[in-house]
């Protein structure tokens, strides 16, 4: 038995651990076991600083998980969009493929808590029919292992999988989302480094929430998936009393680029049950990238995403930097509030310049809309007509 699996087995998940360690009611503590088990690992245990710190909060059961069942069980929709067992595909040429209901660490604010941690949710028995659906939809070519966590898997039952997919001709990336990297980087050893070069092009999107997460047994996780040749990308999301601060996802962002991880996603926390009181207002977030853009590396920038409800995919958000957009120019405020004028042209790929799109589909009813609503592909032509803003400063932005 390998370190890691050690480290799993020894983790804490019992009742009677969770009132010994923690201090929670009994009745609570059951009633939150039958609700989502809790799995808290030895490495990220030390890690906790203080009762209620972002390391305790994202691993310790909080009784306000038990208050919290507005939200639904599968708020992104993904067994609508699942055809077969273990895939869900919701964008054209890319699929979700989940391997194993497991993590190495339970997080209290999963949206997949309805499947993870029971073995018939995500069952082994549905790999066969998974292969056999991305065997035949040649439209797909880029693959997310997910579950649980692809690593919790053995190597080579890993191995196994990345096998299977990589004799897909069609199929051009295979993508690991792992938290193990930060949660139990014991898990990355330089035999499953070794293995996993050989299925290149390989792709890894880590999940680190607080700086306090990045320590010397991390970051070398991280660099040793770097010099497999494995790019490194991180989904962050947005939880109160975790790393809803502007200064505190700053640092968090800065640390993962010295550990060679590219911030990829920070997302509003998803609408799941037992997890609303992680959520923060839109505000927050856009306060968040306000606060990094022209402040720091547009390389510590991840993108801001909503994980719309109902299966409609990551929608961005950024603050509000253009102020004007007509035909002639676009006015845009900088990270500074500084005003700038940018001149519009119309070009080959938009000769009539701004609008033109609407109007090329109110005329060909392309897509059976026309931008005014009524579905039928023939707008009036005032609605194509580009809409003025009057801004009350624009005579002096322009002198």
């Amino acid at each position: 038995m390998e370190l890691w699996q050690q480290m799993v087995r020894n983790s804490v998940h019992t009742v009677d651990e969770l009132v010994e360690k923690f201090g929670i009611d009994r009745k609570v503590a059951e009633d939150l076991d039958e609700f989502f088990q809790a799995r808290i690992n030895p490495y990220y245990l030390s890690l906790i600083r203080y009762p209620g710190d972002p390391i305790w909060r994202q691993c310790v059961p909080d009784k306000a998980e038990l208050e919290d069942f507005d939200a639904a069980e599968d708020p992104l929709m993904e067994d609508a969009m699942s055809p077969v067992p273990n895939i869900t595909h919701r964008y054209p040429d890319r699929a979700l493929f989940l391997v194993t209901s497991q993590c190495g660490l339970y997080c209290r604010f999963c949206t997949r808590k309805r499947k993870v941690g029971d073995y018939e949710k995500i069952s082994m028995k549905g790999l066969e029919s998974a292969f056999k659906y991305l065997e035949e939809h040649t439209e797909i070519r880029d693959v997310i292992l997910s579950g649980g966590d692809p690593l919790m898997l053995t190597d080579a039952m890993l191995e196994k999988i990345l096998q299977r997919i990589r004799a897909i001709p069609h199929i051009e990336i295979i993508r690991i989302g792992s938290r193990m990297p930060c949660v139990l980087p014991q898990r990355i050893t330089p035999k499953l480094v070794n293995m996993l070069k050989k299925y290149h092009p390989i792709y890894c999107n880590t999940h680190f929430n607080h700086p306090w997460e990045i320590t010397p047994e991390s970051s070398k996780a991280c660099q040793m998936m770097a010099d497999a040749g494995i790019p490194m990308g991180n989904q962050m999301v947005i939880m109160k009393g975790v790393n809803d601060n502007p200064a505190v996802v700053k640092e968090l962002m800065q640390k993962l680029l010295k550990i060679r991880v590219r911030p990829y996603y920070m997302y509003m926390a998803d609408e799941t049950k037992g997890a609303n009181h992680f959520r923060t207002s839109i505000e927050t977030g856009l306060n968040i990238i306000e606060n990094l853009r022209g402040h720091t590396s547009g390389l510590a920038i991840p993108h801001f995403v909503i994980d719309a409800p109902g299966g409609g995919g990551k929608i961005p958000l950024l603050p509000n930097y253009v102020l004007h957009h007509d035909e002639e120019r676009i006015i845009l405020r900088n990270f500074q509030h500084k005003i700038y004028t940018y001149k519009n042209y119309a070009d080959a790929n938009n000769p009539d310049g701004y609008g033109s799109k609407n109007k090329t589909n109110g005329k060909n009813g392309k897509n059976g809309s026309n931008g005014n609503g009524n579905g039928n592909g023939k707008g009036k032509k005032e609605d194509m007509k580009p809409k003025k803003i009057k801004l009350p400063e624009l005579s002096e932005i322009e002198n």
